[in-house]
């Protein structure tokens, strides 16, 4: 299949481009700055996700697109919003590829992801799956909880904190849980919703095996670096949440509000989507051992 991917030369973009190429697939990659390639099968095709009309030719000949654009944190003056990458790149993407007869399209989400959700990453979210679910194209929803692996931000940024001091200071009791996903598994499921018909109209929430609190996370991570468990003093929240929305404004302080209300109301499901894709996730320990201890 020839296949349009928006997102691709990101974290989880490498990793599906890579399990798409050992497939067989053509790829045409949307990248924002101009890139060349030797790799057989791929081509790059400059342009911003949020202005289809500089990249929709190339979606011309197309069998299927894939959008995983998103990002989880704002930085306006450099015309990143939550606004513009998820709703507004969402409805260009789905219009230019119904415009170019192509047929399947999948859309990476987020797990939490609903129309009442506290925090604005998620509605932004929910606004770009309507979309997708208001098109005319056979479309399948992923929404991932925690993605984690080589180059990931969030694991290997605790990782080098916790390399420098045993300490980690939780957001209030730290007992919320997560359940974090491989980013191979991910884009193992992308790539086999391409050649199952039946994924076609569904959404899938993915969760790994491992349902960890966000202090038995630490734990983990310090245990694959050949770390002690860390002292994890517990900041209140009445106090952190102000704290955080005053200087969240700074690009170098480290979390947000919104980030620190999806921590805190926890990320897991039930796992279903092994049901249909019929395969065991990568554990999160086996996981980040591999990477995080070289």
């Amino acid at each position: 299949m020839k296949l349009f991917i928006a997102g691709g030369t990101g974290f989880v973009g490498n990793l599906l481009t890579e399990e798409l190429r050992n497939r067989g697939h053509e790829l045409v990659l949307l990248s924002h700055n101009r890139r060349s390639t030797t790799e057989t099968g791929v081509s790059y095709v400059s342009g911003d996700v949020a202005a289809p009309a500089g990249y929709a030719a190339a979606l011309q000949g197309c069998d299927a697109a894939i959008n995983l654009v998103g990002s989880i944190r704002e930085f306006p003056s450099q015309g990143i919003t939550l606004e513009r990458l998820h709703v507004e790149a969402t409805a260009g993407m789905v219009q230019a590829a119904q415009q170019a007869g192509v047929v399947r399209y999948l859309q990476m989400s987020a797990l939490g992801t609903r129309a009442d959700a506290v925090s604005g990453y998620h509605r932004t979210k929910w606004r770009g799956e309507e979309i997708v679910r208001g098109s005319s194209l056979a479309w399948t929803i992923f929404r991932p909880s925690l993605i984690f692996g080589p180059k990931d931000a969030f694991v290997n940024m605790l990782a080098a904190n916790l390399r420098l001091a045993p300490i980690m200071p939780t957001f209030g009791h730290g007992n919320y849980r997560l359940q974090p996903i491989h980013g191979r598994d991910v884009a193992r499921c992308f790539a086999d919703a391409l050649e199952r018909p039946e994924t076609t109209g569904q959404t899938y929430e993915l969760c790994g095996l491992d349902r960890l609190t966000y202090r038995e996370l630490l734990d983990a991570i310090a245990e694959a670096i050949g770390k002690a468990r860390p002292f994890k003093p517990a900041l209140p929240l009445v106090i952190m949440q102000p704290v955080i929305k005053a200087l969240q404004g700074f690009s170098a302080f480290p979390i947000t509000s919104d980030q620190l209300q999806m921590l805190v109301e926890e990320n897991i499901c039930n796992g279903c989507w092994q049901e249909t894709f019929g395969f065991t996730p990568i554990r999160f320990q086996q996981g980040i051992r591999e990477y995080l201890s070289r």
